[in-house]
């Protein structure tokens, strides 16, 4: 049985640990909330441009012919378009009644080339990977400063975790709250008790796909994603046995965007040359015949094809969710042929992938919204929410805030925290699986014991 002064211990300590989490939480939300709604509000731009759009033009229909013109004629036609250009990349159509898009270069600046597949009519052309979503997409990686926006934005979204950790901690029904109160909205309250309700009922429903986007996104992030899980999970290029270059998958991303499979990014890439590979075209290696061999692929939608890069290079063929070809992650195919012999170097599939690696595929297309209407849906209902919760945070705070006082008016620290070190152990655990979270972690700690601890008058402007 129970005793009261147990009870009472019992409610103590939970209080403390209520005003722990809340502290962390308020903390790690002065620094998520503003790359929140930037990662929301630009990841809303792509969606929507991406869906309606297309992210290089490659959604602009035309009206079908009785047989499409040799993809030769095509290039030909795009070159012409960009006098003095030459083509490095084709898109083939997404279907029938769509159109085919060439990337050109002429000086060292690209031009995409849109055209009709039956008639070579040259319909568009724009600055490639230099419109609306290529701007919004470098805001959401790197704040357009580079390594150092793409660190600031990973740290934000490690934070991001003990966020998502704390808020479903403090949301947890207790003191009589039951599940009801967990998962609807407690429309009949006002004031700050609405808020609270509306800003966590509404992080709760949306808790798992917010880790979802935060673990996917953090795989591409320079730390985490670069040293540790994309390095992990890099394929490794010996198992083709044909001579490796000292370029990487990377080489054939393009003005900062990701157009090759997560997975490929670090591996070195094939050279023409050799004896290596096994038979795939007959007779001369041409971009027709390569785009013939890649069209009896039966791809579902469209693939890419990029153009042997100097004397070693090779012809790729791609088809994978990571430049939203198709629908199904799972049909992820990348297969390169040898410029001069025809033979394949190397053909790497989804089943092909490690376990994250095919993770992250799905994870991808689940990010860009590639995976139906649904995933459209889903996508724009998220984004709307975590706008709403990060604005809702902000009022929760101006609500509780002492009227007129310049303070930040941080919850208060615990006077007596049981069990500290297992909070240590867990910070310490966080920090070493996401370090970019443990330092800014520890640059907090830092801030309050050597800097607010000394400074009585800046601690109680910040408490």
């Amino acid at each position: 049985m129970t005793s009261p002064l147990d009870a009472a211990d019992t409610q103590k300590r939970d209080r403390a640990f209520y005003f722990a989490a809340w502290r962390w939480h308020f903390y790690a939300g002065l620094y998520v909330i503003p790359f929140l709604l930037m990662l929301a509000v630009t990841g809303l731009v792509m969606l929507w441009i991406a869906y309606v759009q297309g992210i290089g033009d490659e959604k602009r229909s035309v009206i079908p012919g009785e047989v499409p013109l040799p993809v030769s004629a095509l290039q030909s036609a795009a070159e012409a378009a960009v006098p003095g250009s030459t083509a490095s990349q084709y898109v083939a159509p997404l279907g029938p009644d769509h159109a085919a898009v060439f990337r050109v270069s002429f000086e060292g600046t690209a031009t995409g080339v849109t055209l009709d597949p039956y008639t070579a009519e040259v319909l568009h052309s724009f600055p490639w990977r230099a419109g609306w979503y290529d701007l919004a997409n470098d805001i959401h990686g790197t704040l357009l400063i580079g390594t150092t926006g793409d660190l600031l934005i990973e740290a934000a979204a490690s934070l991001g975790l003990l966020l998502v950790i704390t808020g479903l901690y403090l949301h947890w029904p207790r003191n009589g709250s039951g599940l009801r109160d967990m998962l609807v909205p407690a429309l009949h309250k006002r004031g700050r008790a609405l808020w609270k309700s509306l800003h966590g009922v509404t992080a709760f429903w949306f808790s798992i796909v917010l880790v979802l986007f935060l673990i996917s996104g953090l795989s591409w992030a320079g730390i985490w994603g670069g040293k540790m899980v994309q390095a992990w999970n890099t394929f490794p290029a010996e198992k083709w046995g044909a001579p490796l270059s000292d370029e990487t998958h990377a080489s054939m991303n393009h003005e900062g965007s990701h157009e090759v499979p997560w997975t490929l990014e670090q591996t070195p890439m094939p050279l023409s040359g050799s004896l290596a590979g096994t038979r795939a075209i007959e007779g001369p290696v041409t971009i027709d015949s390569v785009a013939a061999f890649a069209d009896g692929l039966g791809f579902d939608r469209r693939y890419n094809l990029n153009l042997p890069d100097g004397p070693s290079g090779v012809w790729t063929i791609s088809h994978d969710s990571m430049s939203n070809d198709g629908p199904d992650p799972a049909a992820d195919r990348t297969i390169h042929i040898d410029r001069y012999s025809g033979n394949v170097l190397a053909d790497v599939r989804y089943a092909d992938y490690s376990t994250y690696a095919k993770a992250m595929a799905w994870g991808i297309a689940l990010h860009e919204g590639d995976l139906g209407v649904w995933n459209f849906a889903l996508n724009t209902a998220f984004i709307v929410a975590m706008i709403f919760v990060s604005i809702s945070g902000l009022v929760l705070w101006w609500k509780r805030r002492p009227a007129g006082a310049g303070r930040l008016a941080a919850p208060p620290v615990p006077a007596d925290m049981p069990m500290w070190k297992g909070a240590v152990l867990v910070a310490l655990v966080l920090a070493m699986a996401f370090p970019m979270a443990g330092v800014a972690l520890l640059s907090v700690i830092a801030v309050d014991l050597l800097v607010l601890s000394n400074a009585p008058r800046l601690k109680r402007a910040v408490s």
